[in-house]
């Protein structure tokens, strides 16, 4: 527990809580329903998507989605509460996503940092992530509407 939050697998009852804190994070898009992103991770390994919790008024406060393919793990949508960023949330939420990659052998793990984000590139610096040149290319298979 860091900071008075316990980190546990998401529950469905969350939900709510949890579009709110991607909303004010600005991690979503118009293009990506969150309900339908969250939908989407219960049916594959949802034990790696978690959230951070204040312990005592039960108000989700960060949240991290992880997931291992059998090569690489991959990390989205970390987000840690405005009013309580710089208290360790995002950090501890790492840290467990990584301990769970690591126990299903998962050799690494990666993430993607959207354009116009690069000020979060500081915290994962910290957290001993190396940065890549590369680009990215996507096709959208299934469309949100």
């Amino acid at each position: 527990m860091t900071d008075g939050i316990r980190i546990r697998a998401f529950a469905v009852e969350d939900t709510e809580q949890v579009v709110a804190l991607w909303h004010d994070a600005g991690l979503t898009r118009p293009w990506n329903d969150p309900r339908a992103d969250i939908a989407r991770k219960l049916a594959v390994q949802p034990e790696l998507f978690l959230v951070a919790v204040d312990a005592q008024r039960a108000d989700v406060v960060g949240t991290v989605m992880a997931g291992y393919d059998g090569h690489r793990g991959w990390l989205y949508y970390l987000a840690s509460a405005a009013a309580r960023r710089g208290h360790g949330i995002g950090r501890a939420l790492v840290a467990e996503a990584e301990r769970l990659l690591v126990e299903l052998g998962c050799p690494k793990v990666q993430l993607m940092v959207r354009e116009g984000n690069e000020g979060v590139l500081g915290f994962y610096d910290a957290l001993g992530y190396e940065r890549f040149t590369v680009h990215n290319s996507g096709k959208r298979l299934i469309h949100d509407d």
